[in-house]
This record gives C-alpha cells, structure tokens and sequence, in this order.
C-alpha cells in the first residue's frame, strides 16, 4: 500500500470540507460563531510551516591511481571509506592500475573525449597538453582557501598559467637505493660519492658475483633517469633548462652523460632479461635480494616490498644515497631529479570532488601517509614532515631541502611526444642500440617535430 505524507491528507481533508460547503443546499453557510478566549487565557500560536531539509543529490566520483602497493593501497581506500561515511551521498569508484597500464588506459579515455573525476599526475608536460585538449578542470577559487596548507614549490607543480588543475600528495627525490648486506659482502665499506667510485663499485660487485644494478628495459622511464642524473651532473641545471627550453640537444653535457653510460654498459651491470624487464621485475630483483641497487624515486622501499616473494622486501638492509658527482661537471653535488606524485581533476568533476581532494590533503590524512611503514609518501602538505620515521626516507627528505636545482623528470617536464621520444633514445643507448651522439640527434628531432 502506498502511503501518503500526512500533510497531503490534511490538504485533501480541507478540499473536502470546502468542496461539500459548496456543495450543499442554495442557502447561505451559516457563519461559524466568533469566539474571544476568556480573560487571561493566551491565544494559540499559529501552526509553524515545516521546514523541509533537502535531500543531498547522489554524486559518484571516478578516482584513478597507481598506487598499487602495500600499505598505500589500503590506505587510499580507507581515506575514501572514510570520506563517504562522512557524505552518504557520495560513492567513490577506485579504479587501481599499474603505471603503464594507466597510462594507456588515461590517453585511450581521453581521446574519446572523457576523463575520470580525480586521477593519478605527475603535472608538467603532460598535465600541459591534458589542459590544452580540455580534459582538465580549473580548481583555483575551489583550492584557494586551504592552498597555503601545501608546500608552495609542489602546489606550483600541478599549476598553470595562473591556473591550478591538481594537487600534489607526494615530493621527493630520485637516488640510489642499494643494499647494504651486499655491498658489505662486496667489500664496499660505504656509497660512492664520485661516479669514478660508483663504477669501481660496480666491478667490485660483479667480481663478487653479485648483480650490481636492476633496470627496466621494457619500461625505458627507469633507466632514462640515470642519463637524465649523469646529464645534469656534467652539464648542470642551466644546460639542462636549456635544452629543454631551446630544443637542441646536440650538446657536450648531453653527449658526454651518454658516454658515461657506455662506460657503466661496458661492465655488464644489470640483471639477466633487464631488456625486456618491467619496472616490478625491477623492484622485484631489489626486493628479492638479486640485485644491489636500483635508481628510483621515494616509493620504491613500498613497491621493492611488495614485489618481493616475501611481500617484506629486505628490511634493515635497504639503504638510499644520492646519485654521485661528476669529475669536471658543471652540477652541483645537491641538484636533484625528482618530482612526486598528485591528483589531476577531470574536466566535469563535482565540486564533492574537490572538497575530497581538500579532505585527502588534510595533515591528519597526509600523517597517515607518512607514518606508514613502509611510508607511502613524503607529503608537501605543511606540519607532516616529523611523521617521516624511516630513516632512508629522512636522507631523501634531506636531500630534496637541499637542492638547489630539482629537475622534473624528463618524460613529465616535456610534451607526452618528447617524453616517448626521450624515454625510447636513451633506452637504446643502455641496451646497445644507439650511441651517444644517436641519442642527442634523436632527442633533437623530435623536438624540431613539436
């Protein structure tokens, strides 16, 4: 049986008197007496109109991310969770992808002319030509009042124009993670400070039948970032910015860091298969004890954990350092390659959209990042850095405040094309396919194609 609110019943019960007066023989109605309360007896009130509360509009909000891994995932989830407890009429669809598959998958969304609400960004060149295409949504007025709580340098990444289409969850710096047991079993008494060192390093533990470096040949990102280091070490940041800025790469620095990879090629350095090796058979090797090192960014100690067989990577073992200088090079020992990671909104995302991002960004939920072990982010937002426990990542946070020069990197600070064209000439160059002047000539061209 269907029921009728009560004030509908009240209306109708009305209709029907007023229609049955009406109804009723041609006399006059007799008026209904008028009555004054006695002497001291107080007037009723009239009835208050009911005040309606409306009823909030279901909103749905897509979130893409990558982070894959232990204990990020869950607490990705969790944020969420809570978020929708909060707003019950909001649902937050997860959508979790590896980093290349969500590559693909964005572009291909993309090109039919969508976006998810929320996604995985790594600002830059990239997030440029997403604005340029539409797919972004401009959140300035929305993020202004709580901006100042996010580290200003990071904010700007995910920035242009004037205009803010994202926010940064993660900053750190790319380097070395490495582990200690076997460089001990090598006879390495501590990390190299000088490339010279690094590759005496490497010889060491080759001789000492230990895999020296892990690289992902199928991923091509991992290892661009070593040539990307050797570049800014030799050339430095002003020679850096200008090729980027200039589109000519046949320079010294560019030519002399693709030599200083044919030196460290020249000692067979990396794992059986690294050709074909994804970035998890990278982390894999890392976490697995197989390989001595990997250069990769603040997130690895979670993936290198999570790809391993144990799921609990190597522990106290693990240790990070810098990427080392350059004999005669331009850079200073401090500049960095780096960036983080954010999330980028979709052009027809709802303002409860944002309003999570300015949940996600609160330093209660930016601690949690932190504190997790291992930690999942090294957070821009202000008054969460104490929360960073592990050790390695206090040298990485230590070293992002020291740099003077942090250049994103390369397949993100350029245009999708460039980074794919970066990405694939400097590859060729670790598996034996190019030379260093090849590379630089590469680069070059498809800048000139811009």
């Amino acid at each position: 049986m269907k029921l009728i609110p009560t004030r509908f019943l009240a209306g109708a019960a009305i209709l029907a008197l007023v229609a049955s007066a009406c109804s009723s023989s041609g006399a006059s109605p007799t008026p209904a007496p008028v009555t004054t309360p006695a002497p001291g007896v107080a007037t009723p009130a009239p009835l208050a109109t009911p005040v309606v509360t409306p009823v909030p509009k279901a909103v749905t909000i897509e979130w893409w991310h990558i982070t894959t891994g232990e204990p990020g995932k869950s607490i990705f989830q969790g944020i969420a969770d809570a978020y929708v407890a909060a707003h019950p009429n909001v649902k937050i669809n997860i959508t979790v992808l590896e980093n290349e598959a969500f590559k693909t998958k964005l572009a291909t969304t993309m090109q039919s002319g969508t976006s998810p609400d929320l996604f995985q960004s790594w600002g830059g060149g990239i997030m440029q030509a997403q604005a340029d295409a539409g797919m972004l949504q401009d959140i300035t007025a929305a993020v202004a009042p709580w901006a100042s709580t996010i580290n200003k340098g990071a904010l700007s990444i995910y920035a242009l124009n004037g205009k803010q289409y994202g926010v940064p969850w993660d900053m750190g710096m790319v380097g070395f993670w490495y582990n200690k047991a076997l460089f001990t079993k090598a006879g390495i008494t501590a990390p190299p400070a000088t490339w010279d060192e690094y590759l005496a390093d490497v010889t060491k533990l080759k001789t000492a039948g230990i895999v020296p470096l892990a690289i992902a040949g199928k991923d091509m990102w991992p290892s661009m970032h070593l040539w990307t280091y050797l570049a800014l070490r030799i050339g430095g940041g002003d020679a850096m910015a200008q090729m980027i800025k200039s589109g000519n790469w046949n320079t010294d620095a560019c030519k002399a860091a693709g030599a200083e990879v044919v030196k460290l090629n020249a000692l067979n350095p990396y794992q059986d298969g690294y050709k074909s090796a994804t970035y998890d058979n990278e982390a894999a090797a890392v976490g697995n004890a197989k390989a001595a090192m990997e250069l990769m960014g603040q997130w690895a100690p979670g993936v290198e954990a999570n790809d391993s067989t144990s799921k609990k990577g190597i522990g106290a073992d693990l240790g990070w350092f810098p990427f080392p200088t350059v004999a005669g090079g331009k850079g200073a020992a401090t500049d960095g390659v780096g960036g983080g990671n954010g999330i980028a909104v979709g052009k027809n995302a709802s303002p409860e959209a944002v309003d999570f991002l300015k949940f996600f960004s609160s330093v209660y939920n930016a601690t949690k990042l932190n504190a997790s072990t291992p930690a999942t982010a090294l957070s821009p937002v202000i008054g969460t850095e104490s929360a960073v426990t592990d050790a390695n990542l206090q040298l990485v946070l230590a070293g992002r405040g020291k740099a003077t020069f942090m250049q994103l990197y390369l397949d993100q600070a350029t245009s999708p094309a460039m980074g794919t064209a970066i990405n694939e000439a400097t590859i060729a160059l670790f598996v034996g396919a190019s030379t260093p002047d090849k590379v630089c000539a590469a680069i070059t061209t498809a800048a000139a194609a811009q």
